[in-house]
């Protein structure tokens, strides 16, 4: 049994000045690096996710030159470009476990993402038989939400560590925040 952090989607397009940025972004990449440098001893694993968005098509519909900004985004997170990378405030020293998601379609959950070697993040979760999951990171009401949902759904004990995420609309980061206590997550 081992417990794990996942830090979600900590992206330069997710945090200020980004195509996406959400307030706090830059805040909560900085609280995530000092909790791992004064806290980390408490995991076994710290695992990251991140859009990584195709260039050459809408992903799935996912890209839009109209988007609404529930289903259907602009450009973001496109492999390989300063807007996927991590935001400067994480130290990615700390990660030891690198996920990649929406590469050609939407994908709001960790959960969707493949590691290098194109295991899913459940089939990497228990093969290092983790059973509690901490998760942090951008944004609250969207790939935070999804990614604790189907953290809990894979039948992890699941806590999410309020101070460090940011989300993109107070009400809907709210909204998000309730449905996470009514499944069993832990808001600390």
């Amino acid at each position: 049994m081992s417990k794990a952090i996942l830090i979600v989607d900590v992206q330069n397009d997710f945090t200020e000045g980004g195509a996406l940025g959400v307030d706090g972004g830059d805040a909560v990449a900085v609280r995530i690096t000092d909790y791992l440098h004064a806290s980390g001893d408490e995991y076994d694993f710290v695992i990251a996710s991140r859009d990584w968005h195709d260039a050459d098509n809408t992903n799935g519909g996912h890209f839009s030159a109209t988007p609404d900004f529930v289903e259907t985004w602009p450009v973001h997170c496109v492999a390989g470009t300063p807007g996927a990378a991590y935001d400067p405030g994480i130290d990615t020293s700390l990660v030891d476990i690198h996920v990649r998601k929406g590469q050609g379609k939407p994908a709001y959950s960790a959960f969707e993402g493949t590691v290098g070697d194109g295991r899913g993040l459940a089939e990497v979760i228990d093969e290092l038989e983790i059973t509690e999951l901490d998760v942090v990171g951008i944004a609250t009401d969207y790939c935070v939400l999804q990614s604790a949902l189907d953290a809990r759904r894979a039948g992890l004990t699941v806590r999410v560590l309020t101070k460090m995420i940011a989300g993109v609309a107070a009400q809907t980061s709210q909204q998000a925040l309730e449905q996470m206590g009514r499944s069993g997550i832990d808001l600390v």
